[in-house]
């Protein structure tokens, strides 16, 4: 398909491509893991895109070594600021290190422990500012503009999304068959990243994104033609939580998703639990959201081909206990 019938204005193939080759030999190639006991329950053929086995924990190093390799000399002398709720705090920290740039990370007062201390371990500076994605950007704006960083948005720009389509790049070309991708949603970089990729090389896949119902900045965007500031987010998937759907990121899931749907924090909890307890796989609940899809029945897969994109695996230890 060519990017003019899918939208001018979207990440084409040629970005994400390029993307690909940005990240070789810097982000690892997760596995596409069949998973009997999912598969069984749900009455489908599921396989795992395990972003959860990526560097620094997630798929957010995709999109943040994307835009970092492209700033010039003069902007890395500068060095760069973002605002994030853990994961994307994480991959900026490390796109910096590899470049060799100054990184400021502003974070929630709420953030998991494991999330702050990553970002530090990886040389990144912290600020501490409110509990939403709102009062962290006003804060990480305000910096910035004093010090003269430059900012490396979480999910709204081009080259964030084309990294995060290298998620779906890989589904695409190793499982030409997959009849259904399920996909997270938070500000909706890596919906629209990996719709991007996949509606291009295999059509007649279906793309469904997943929010959790606390957090539906997407589902409600799309309901009312535009995004919209949510009153309040209430969800036990920190990563999954802006308050508002992006810009560039709404036009790509009005064009590309097949639906978006949401899903609540007992079935988040409930797959992230069979997640580890059968799959052996460490998640965060966010990166649950896919698999809780499924389980519930939010999603009805049978007889399908299924990849559900598993986002990450930043848990915070101390959540193993209650979830076993």
């Amino acid at each position: 398909m060519s990017d003019i019938v899918l939208g001018e204005g979207l990440v084409g193939l040629t970005e994400i491509e390029a993307a690909a080759r940005r990240l070789a030999g810097v982000a690892v190639r997760t596995p596409l893991l069949p998973v009997d006991v999912l598969s069984e329950k749900v009455d489908a053929q599921v396989r795992l895109k395990c972003e959860n086995l990526q560097r620094a924990g997630s798929f957010k190093i995709r999109g943040a070594y994307n835009f970092v390799s492209q700033l010039s000399d003069e902007q890395v002398r500068q060095g760069i600021i973002t605002y994030s709720s853990g994961n994307h705090a994480q991959a900026v920290a490390l796109a910096g290190k590899l470049r060799g740039v100054r990184v400021v990370v502003v974070m929630p007062t709420t953030a998991p422990k494991v999330k702050r201390d990553g970002a530090q371990r990886l040389g990144a500076e912290l600020v501490f500012e409110g509990t939403t994605s709102v009062e962290r950007k006003a804060r990480a704006e305000e910096i910035a503009e004093r010090e003269g960083l430059v900012i490396v948005p979480p999910f709204d720009h081009r080259h964030i999304i084309a990294g995060q389509g290298t998620v779906g790049l890989e589904i695409a070309r190793e499982w030409e068959d997959v009849d259904l991708v399920l996909v997270p949603i938070g500000g909706g970089g890596l919906a629209s990243g990996v719709a991007a990729a996949v509606k291009r090389i295999l059509p007649g896949a279906k793309v469904v994104g997943v929010e959790p119902e606390g957090a539906a900045s997407m589902r409600k965007a799309l309901d009312e033609g535009a995004p919209t500031l949510l009153g309040e987010v209430d969800t036990i998937a920190d990563g999954l939580a802006p308050v508002i759907a992006g810009e560039l990121t709404f036009e790509h899931a009005r064009e590309l998703l097949d639906d978006v749907v949401t899903v609540d924090d007992d079935a988040i909890r409930a797959a992230t639990s069979l997640l580890i307890t059968h799959h052996k796989l460490v998640v965060e609940f966010s990166g649950a959201a896919t698999t809780a899809a499924l389980l519930s029945g939010t999603v009805r897969a049978e007889g399908l081909r299924v990849a559900a994109v598993v986002s990450g695996g930043n848990l915070d230890p101390a959540l193993l206990a209650g979830l076993a």
